[in-house]
């Protein structure tokens, strides 16, 4: 949908509902930037309450699947249970080994911001006539070394890669919704 076909009364209703909770988006702003220096003080403590962050939803999600095999009749049971069983055992896993969940899952990223660059690319490429392509083919670039640096320094960055993602993020948002607070407020 283009923003030309938004009803300019829906969008002044919405932008009215916004402006109405500066005051929110300021505190929870300042929220998010206090919780990233929190963060990036101490990197590794980030890095063990992501991974358990990632173990709780893991064992949630097993835990449904599990619920959802009782559920199910005849072989439908089995993949339901298997899935479960599996997502649960490496939802336990991450809070008996987060150190290790911490390198299995930097390598996974490492591997995702690997293949996510090479499809960048691979579409900047293939839009080339269009303007703005190089901006796509540079992205995919960055995503792809980004991606390579961490599997160079893998496995002793997987001590810090996570929780300084998680503090670089928390900052990057907390300035966002600071900004949009105080752009509503005028």
């Amino acid at each position: 949908m283009k923003t030309a076909d938004i009803s300019p009364q829906l969008t002044a209703a919405a932008r009215d509902d916004l402006r109405a909770g500066w005051g929110w988006f300021i505190a929870l702003g300042v929220v998010l930037l206090v919780l990233g220096g929190i963060a990036f003080a101490n990197i590794l403590l980030a890095t063990v309450v992501s991974v358990y962050y990632v173990g709780i939803l893991m064992l949630l999600g097993g835990i449904a699947q599990i619920v959802q095999a009782f559920r199910a009749e005849g072989w439908a049971r089995l993949p339901w249970l298997v899935g479960g069983l599996i997502y649960g055992v490496a939802g336990v896993a991450t809070f008996v080994n987060p150190l290790l969940a911490s390198a299995a899952l930097t390598l996974v990223l490492a591997f995702s911001l690997i293949v996510a660059g090479i499809l960048r690319i691979v579409f900047g490429v293939q839009i080339r006539p269009q303007s703005g392509w190089g901006w796509v083919v540079a992205a995919g670039v960055v995503t792809l070394l980004a991606g390579l640096v961490i599997v160079a320094g893998w496995p002793v960055n997987s001590l810090f890669i996570l929780g300084l993602i998680l503090a670089i993020d928390l900052i990057f948002q907390g300035w966002a919704v600071l900004a949009l607070g105080l752009a509503l407020r005028r």
